[in-house]
Formats: C-alpha cells, structure tokens, sequence
C-alpha cells in the first residue's frame, strides 16, 4: 500500500494530461523518444522531461537498441481508482435521469466519433513523416558524412536541442555528437546559440 505522500506525488504525475497520454502508448509498446514526439504531437525536449520524471519514480524503464537509442516503457502500471460522492441530495425523478443519461450517451457519440476523424488524421499525419525521414535519409546520404550527420538533423528538424538532450534523443555517445555537430557547423546545416543547437537559414524552414 502506498503511503498519502506516495499518492500525492502519483497522482500529480498522472495529473498532466501528456504524461497521462505517454502512459497509454507506453502500454502498447515499448518507444524511443521521437517515436512518442511524432505519435502524441508533442516536441522531444517536453517528451524528455515527461519521460525522466516517470523514470525517477520508477514508472518507466528503458533499454538500448542496437544504435544506442533508449526504448522506454512501463516498469510499473498504474491503476486509480476514485469514488466520489455527492453530499447533496441526488435527483430521485426517473425522468430527470433519463434526460441525462440520453444527453450523456449523445456526448459519447459526439466524442467518439470526433476520436475517430483524430485517429484518421493521426495515421495519415505518421504515414506523411514516414516518408519525409526517408526522403531525407535518401538525401543526407549524399550530403553527409555518416548516419550520425543524419540522425542529428533529424532529431534537430524537429525542435532545437541542447546537446545534453540530443543525446538523450540519438543515444550517441557525446564523443560522437560532438564530432557530428562540429561537422554540420562547418557544413552551415546546424548553428550553436549558447547551450543550444538548430538547423540554420533554408535547412530549417
């Protein structure tokens, strides 16, 4: 049984919507970080935050791929259960009842389908980055110098990065990423401001 201090600090987790959503893709399988930015929308510097949370309460593991690349998923499943119950006295009119659960059972519909043209959407949305990483896959072979050079730009199209979190994103050894970075800066792919990295002039439109 967990203590109230162990309940509050769980249920603040599961109080932010994203890593509500994280939890719910995580339990149809394992992902590495820019697979869950691409699924739930959301840019890989928030996706990290949400992730080392849920791992430093040992909500999530990972493990590496054979490119270094960390897959997390779920070490431990939560399930909340929570009763409420109204001090107020409930309406006793049958027919009362009845209009609430019709206009609830509309709502119900309203939202499923509206998940449903989401859903849609959401698949056509992944099928079209798909293809787009694979285009550029195609054309960093014959721009760059290796897969590390691509892995960066990639991980940079989508947001701007610090290299402690492109790390964290690539799973390349800092070795490595330094070299690559240093490489797309004398090539004028990637420029530096401070801590953080990004695509530079037409590269980043």
């Amino acid at each position: 049984m967990l203590d109230h201090v162990e309940v509050a600090r769980i249920l603040d987790i599961l109080g932010n919507r994203n890593r509500r959503r994280i939890i719910e893709l995580l339990r149809q399988k394992p992902c590495f970080v820019t697979e869950i930015s691409d699924r739930l929308l959301l840019s890989p510097k928030a996706v990290i935050e949400h992730l080392q949370l849920m791992e430093r309460e040992e909500i999530l593991s990972f493990r590496h791929d054979e490119r270094r690349r960390k897959y997390y998923y779920l070490a431990n499943d939560i399930s909340v259960m929570v009763s409420l119950r109204r001090l107020e006295e409930s309406l006793t009119a049958s027919g009362d009842r009845n209009i609430r659960l019709r206009k609830s059972l509309g709502q119900l519909r309203k939202l499923v389908d509206a998940r449903e043209e989401l859903t849609v959407s959401l698949r056509n949305l992944e099928k079209d980055i798909d293809i787009q990483i694979r285009e550029i896959v195609q054309q960093g072979r014959e721009v760059l110098s290796d897969d590390t050079e691509i892995d960066l730009v990639i991980a940079l199209a989508h947001c701007n990065l610090t290299g402690d979190e492109l790390s964290e994103l690539t799973g390349l050894p800092m070795q490595n990423l330094t070299a690559g970075l240093a490489e797309l800066r004398e090539k004028h792919i990637v420029e530096q401001e401070g801590p953080t990295f990004r695509l530079c002039g037409i590269n980043a439109e």
